[in-house]
């Protein structure tokens, strides 16, 4: 080789040959039937855990909350407030309640469950009207809390005679004679209108619908322990009438006060 050549340049080598690409084996219908449910378990379980613990939907279904709250109206609930539960949805199961963050006030609306074994799982939405340690009265449908009269504009009269109540007037008596206070228990006999004084216990509330010719509450049943309340609305989220048929725009978004 002269001088002057250049030198010969090395051999390319051949690039390596490509892997041969594998068709993806197509599911079994039992491997696509598995993967459906582990995606449909981990959602529900997803939304068992946010329902019990931060925020629940509501629909009213009565008329005991008017005007504050009427039938067909939509709530989001923080649940997360006093402290979430775990609940599995059709079995009654209640377990694993959190630490609350706060303890229910006096005139604000709660969300609860139910005190009696006919339905356990209802929930119910009314007012606190006494907290624990509270002297509460009823004088001709007048609430007087600690001495002193409640200006309650929210509470609704509908009824223009109110029916009797003669079938629980043995029932409200023997709830309420254990924290009846007055001067003569012995003839003490009171009405969902006239009833007390009473002293609510501890860890209990005592709450009451606004429209108060039409709620079943504190009056009929007694006191509610503090491990029922279950949290306190957010806002509507919508409002549905049903005669007619129509949305109430103006009810979104509203907090029930």
């Amino acid at each position: 080789m002269s001088p002057s050549q250049p030198a010969p340049k090395p051999a390319t080598p051949p690039p390596p040959p490509k892997p041969v690409k594998e068709e993806a084996r197509p599911k079994t219908a039992r491997e696509e039937a598995i993967a459906w449910v582990k995606a449909i378990g981990v959602a529900l379980l997803i939304w068992i855990m946010l329902r019990s613990y931060l925020v629940e939907a509501f629909r009213i279904p009565s008329a005991s909350m008017e005007n504050t709250l009427l039938v067909g109206d939509f709530l989001f609930v923080n649940k997360a407030a006093f402290g979430g539960e775990l609940e599995i949805p059709l079995t009654g199961i209640h377990c694993c309640r959190l630490p609350a963050f706060g303890t229910p006030h006096r005139d604000e609306v709660v969300v609860f469950r139910s005190v009696e074994d006919s339905t356990p799982d209802l929930n119910i939405v009314k007012r606190v009207i006494g907290a624990p340690g509270d002297t509460l009265q009823m004088v001709h449908d007048t609430v007087i809390r600690n001495g002193e009269r409640l200006d309650e504009p929210y509470a609704l009269h509908t009824a223009l005679s109110p029916p009797p109540d003669d079938q629980y007037r043995g029932q409200i008596r023997a709830l309420q004679l254990p924290q009846y206070i007055g001067r003569d228990p012995d003839h003490y006999h009171p009405t969902t209108h006239d009833w007390g004084p009473i002293v609510v216990p501890a860890q209990h509330y005592w709450v009451m619908g606004d429209n108060r010719d039409e709620s079943y509450d504190s009056r009929f049943w007694g006191f509610l322990p503090r491990e029922h309340i279950r949290g306190r609305p957010l806002f509507i989220y919508m409002s549905v009438a049903s005669q007619p048929f129509r949305i109430r725009w103006n009810r979104l978004f509203r907090h029930p006060n």
